[in-house]
């Protein structure tokens, strides 16, 4: 979300040098698990979660697919997608964000959940060509400027698998929300842009999908696209 977010670049863990990003960076480990905790807990009541668990279920996961999460953030969604695809799956999750990326090794290895989570960036995916069946990308397509966000489209395009499939899911557009919901400051996503944006990249079957905010609830709602790699 944007009051945690910072423009800065960085160096892996490992000092290999990665591309510089003009995306906005969240950069704040477990403190950002606990703030995104007590917003869903006390604000969001409980709708944060629900939009991970649609997101899973959308991509129809079956077990031993390879999946891979563009702005994986501290783990959380990559978790639960290991558990559905199994211990004959494998899941990566890249985040431009280094204390994340610690924050999400490490919860990795409480669960003893074997996730690759390497520091990286949409612009440049540091994978082969048709490696992945499923990538997902929640709730950061809007942290990225336009240019940027079709160079990562293109980017997932080039992982995924022929028949693969991806999934985003983003907050509704600033302009879009109504009630207590418009006060909510992070960003957001228009799915209708999205789709069109993922259709010019060659995917096909794009599907999208709105979640409302319930009514008198600081949810600021949120849209889902699904689409096939033609």
């Amino acid at each position: 979300m944007h009051s945690f977010a910072r423009h800065h670049h960085h160096r892996s863990a490992d000092k290999a040098p990665i591309k510089e990003t003009k995306g906005l960076i969240l950069n704040r480990g477990w403190r950002y698990d606990l703030e995104l905790w007590f917003s869903d807990t006390f604000v969001f009541r409980g709708k944060l979660r629900e939009l991970r668990q649609r997101t899973v279920i959308l991509a129809q996961l079956q077990p031993g697919e390879t999946v891979l999460d563009v702005g994986c953030g501290t783990g959380t969604l990559a978790l639960e997608v290991a558990r559905r695809v199994g211990r004959a799956g494998r899941v990566t999750g890249i985040d431009p964000g280094r204390e994340q990326i610690a924050r999400a090794r490490a919860k990795a290895a409480r669960r003893n959940a074997p996730i690759e989570f390497q520091i990286g960036v949409i612009e440049q995916l540091p994978f082969l060509d048709q490696m992945f069946d499923v990538v997902f990308s929640t709730l950061m397509m809007h942290h990225l400027p336009a240019p940027l966000k079709r160079q990562g489209l293109v980017e997932i395009a080039r992982v995924l698998k022929p028949g693969g499939h991806l999934v985003i899911a983003d907050f509704t557009h600033k302009q879009d929300r109504q009630g207590q919901a418009a006060r909510f400051h992070a960003g957001g996503s228009r799915m209708h842009d999205l789709a069109a944006n993922i259709s010019e990249v060659g995917f096909s079957q794009v599907e999208t999908e709105e979640m409302r905010s319930p009514r008198f609830s600081a949810f600021p709602g949120a849209g889902f696209v699904r689409a096939y790699k033609s």
